[in-house]
């Protein structure tokens, strides 16, 4: 071997080191088992004439999650007035919820894939927040009304908005009140980093309303989504931030010009929300940055992971945990050195 081809061989040795430095701890050890109870299968066991005798019995098993389902989510009635049982036999007869309960039924018979990976999300909350309270998983039918709610002690999964290429035949109808840049994520994959997801931003690090200019909705965003980098190491980027493929590539190779761009024209500082919005919102773009709509959207939030990345690439001895009580944007941004070039 010639002398340069032993320093290029050694050179991505090194390099292949480094990347792999920061290993995720250990989980194993970690007993959790935690279970997505089937509210819908349950539910929708019933018949009509069986609502009387057995949804009490159903009300006391789900106790908040159950009160939230009929009032909230289905709008079925109040739970203190069992006026409601009349509105759940209508929805029970109904054929367009006859034809989605069937739909959902066929597309999950189970919910075994995505347990495990909630289960090992939910390990490594336990093993950097050991006193964390973590919630029941409850699974339900939402009418395309919500994916993700979190109630009290629990964390509902909206089945219905996670049905993929089995929901195509309902999907569409949906377009007026769900845009297509949306709906696209209603699939199974999504379920366990929604999931996971919800739990980190409502229940472990909620927005701070005070934090109010881009800078730090930018950190902020980061900070979550470099911690769901730690929760799910094995699941893609494009999942955790709602990209395709194309968009999350697009953020890539055009990372300098996003970051010029926000400097160009002063907008870390900005706190006006219709100016700094659009650089944070679901969209099928992000307005005035690339060419002919090409841009990926919400580039705040990218541009905020990458900062905290190399923040923390910068900073090694900063824990997860002092990461995520860090306060101050200005210096996860002044401490990362983040200069991305073409």
């Amino acid at each position: 071997m010639r002398p340069k081809q032993i320093y290029l061989f050694f050179l991505i040795c090194l390099i292949f080191l480094s990347c792999n430095d920061k290993k995720a701890p250990d989980i194993s050890n970690i007993k959790l088992n935690m279970k997505i109870e089937r509210f819908d299968q349950e539910l929708g066991s019933l018949k009509p004439d069986e609502i009387s005798e057995k949804i009490p019995a159903l009300r006391k098993k789900y106790s908040w999650f159950f009160d939230d389902y009929m009032e909230k989510i289905i709008s079925a009635g109040q739970v203190t007035d069992t006026v409601y049982y009349t509105n759940l036999r209508s929805i029970f007869q109904n054929k367009d919820y006859l034809e989605l309960k069937s739909t959902v039924d066929k597309t999950f018979p189970n919910l075994k894939q995505q347990e495990e990976e909630i289960n090992r999300a939910f390990k490594y909350i336990r093993y950097y927040y050991p006193k964390q309270k973590l919630p029941r998983l409850i699974s339900f039918l939402s009418g395309f009304a919500v994916q993700t709610p979190i109630g009290n002690d629990y964390i509902g999964i909206g089945l219905d908005m996670f049905l993929g290429e089995s929901g195509s035949r309902f999907y569409p109808a949906l377009r007026q009140s769900i845009p297509a840049y949306i709906a696209r994520r209603f699939n199974p994959q999504n379920i366990s980093p929604r999931v996971i997801e919800s739990f980190i931003r409502e229940e472990m690090f909620p927005d701070q309303d005070s934090d109010r200019n881009l800078l730090s909705k930018m950190i902020y965003n980061g900070k979550i989504l470099y911690l769901m980098d730690a929760l799910m190491p094995e699941t893609n980027d494009s999942l955790k931030i709602g990209y395709t493929k194309e968009q999350l590539d697009w953020c890539s190779d055009n990372e300098a010009s996003i970051w010029a761009y926000l400097l160009q024209n002063e907008l870390l500082f900005e706190s006006d929300y219709m100016k700094i919005q659009k650089y944070l919102a679901e969209a099928p773009f992000t307005p005035g940055v690339g060419e002919n709509s090409s841009s990926a959207p919400k580039l705040g939030i990218w541009t905020g992971w990458q900062i905290v990345r190399k923040y923390m690439d910068k900073n090694p001895e900063v824990s997860l945990q002092e990461l995520m009580l860090e306060k101050d944007s200005q210096k996860i941004l002044t401490d990362s050195k983040y200069k991305p070039r073409n």
